[in-house]
């Protein structure tokens, strides 16, 4: 089974990696992009009898900050 973890940072915490990104953007010379904020994305292959609260023990023990950041878990059809 084929899942993808989203992981951001929650709203409020500073995001200097987006912050140059969307500096960056301005320079070369794109309008209209009012914020960015940067994430990560994982794409794991696990079993199919891994259980959505395996998932999720996989993502606050190791994935995601859970101090500053969030996350949210999508199954991929195959």
């Amino acid at each position: 089974m084929k899942v993808r973890v989203h992981v951001s940072l929650k709203p409020g915490v500073l995001d200097p990696q987006g912050r140059a990104i969307h500096h960056s953007l301005e320079g070369l010379g794109f309008s209209g992009v009012n914020d960015v904020r940067a994430g990560r994305l994982f794409e794991l292959d696990v079993a199919e009898t891994t259980t959505d609260e395996a998932l999720d023990d996989m993502c606050r023990k190791l994935l995601a900050n859970m101090v500053i950041e969030n996350y949210r878990i999508e199954k991929v059809a195959a």
